[in-house]
């Protein structure tokens, strides 16, 4: 058995898996380097940030078990550590499919939208008072111009 090291220093990374679901992001370097520039340009470091893409009915389970809310969503951000930055993204594909038709987007810029959702919320961004929502908004347009830019 081997055993790890708590105070080793964990390699800053991001991560993208899937769970219930076929999905895979099309060039996963390039949404890695616009994550880490959303990173930067907001002062933080981070350690792991884990995505995990999945289906409605997991990412229900996840938010009856841990936030005791029994309501779909497209997704639900769990922050491990503020400094540097640790988290895991659970992002249903099937609610960003839903939501994109219904707000008459294209499907890849829901998805952005909601990426860039999840690591401002562990960059400390709020979305509950509307003051809040606000600001997310005009922080995750300012994200997806970032990643327009890029390419």
């Amino acid at each position: 058995m081997e055993w790890i090291n708590i105070d080793e220093e964990v390699e800053p990374d991001i991560l993208f898996h899937t769970q219930q679901i076929d999905f895979q992001l099309r060039d996963e370097s390039v949404y890695k380097a616009w994550l880490e520039n959303i990173l930067k340009s907001e002062a933080h470091t981070h350690s792991e940030i884990n995505y995990i893409f999945c289906d409605d009915a997991y990412l229900l389970e996840k938010n009856q078990t841990y936030l005791q809310h029994d309501t779909l969503t497209d997704i639900i951000t769990f922050e491990y550590s503020k400094a540097p930055i640790s988290g895991d993204i659970f992002i249903s594909i099937e609610r960003v499919r839903e939501n994109a038709k219904d707000r008459k987007l294209d499907f890849d810029q829901e998805l952005h939208r909601v990426m860039a959702h999840g690591v401002l919320h562990l960059c400390g961004y709020g979305d509950k008072k509307e003051e809040e929502i606000k600001t997310m908004r005009s922080k995750e347009e300012s994200c997806m111009q970032m990643l327009h830019d890029k390419g």
